[in-house]
C-alpha cells in the first residue's frame, strides 16, 4: 500500500509542476499535497513539521502570486478589472488551443476586457501585452517556488 501512495504522491508532484504552466490546474496544491503525502507514507521520518512549515510557506507565497501577477503587470499601465479578468479567462480557454493559445490567449483576453470596459484600442493594447507579461512572470514564478518545494523536500529527505 505504501509504494501506491508514494506513486500518488509522485503523479501529485509533476501534475503539480504541469499546473504551474497550465492555469486549469492547481499546481503549487497539488505539489504540496504530493510532497506531504510522501512525508506521511514515511511516517514523516525524514520530513518534520519544521520543512512541512516551509513547503507551506512557499505554498502561500505561490498562491498570493496568483491573485497579484496578472494584475500587477496590467495595473503598471493602468488596465481596468476587466482587463484582468479576460487575461485570466483567456488563459483558461488558451489551453485548450495548444501552445499558441496558452501564449495569445492572456494578451486576446486582456484586450477583449479593455474593450468592454471602453477604453481606446491603444489602451487595450497595452493593457494587454502589460497583463500577459505579468501573468508570464507570475508562471515562471510559481514554477520556481513549485521547484524549490521539491528542492527542500529533497535536500531534507536526503541529508
Amino acid at each position: 500500500m505504501q509504494t501506491l501512495f508514494n506513486i500518488i504522491a509522485a503523479m501529485l508532484v509533476l501534475g503539480g509542476l504541469a499546473g504551474a504552466i497550465l492555469p486549469i490546474l492547481p499546481g503549487l496544491p497539488m505539489v504540496f499535497g504530493g510532497l506531504l503525502l510522501a512525508a506521511w507514507c514515511d511516517g514523516f521520518e525524514h520530513v518534520g513539521k519544521f520543512t512541512i512549515g516551509i513547503l507551506t510557506v512557499l505554498l502561500l507565497i505561490g498562491l498570493a502570486l496568483d491573485f497579484v501577477a496578472g494584475s500587477f503587470g496590467a495595473k503598471r499601465v493602468g488596465a481596468s478589472p476587466k482587463a484582468v479578468l479576460g487575461a485570466t479567462l483567456g488563459s483558461v480557454v488558451g489551453i485548450f488551443f495548444g501552445l499558441p493559445g496558452l501564449i495569445l490567449g492572456p494578451f486576446i483576453g486582456a484586450v477583449i476586457g479593455e474593450i468592454g470596459a471602453r477604453r481606446g484600442l491603444d489602451q487595450a493594447a497595452a493593457s494587454g501585452f502589460a497583463t500577459w507579461i505579468g501573468l508570464l512572470l507570475g508562471t515562471v514564478a510559481k514554477l520556481a517556488l513549485g521547484l524549490a518545494m521539491i528542492g527542500v523536500f529533497a535536500f531534507v529527505w536526503l541529508v
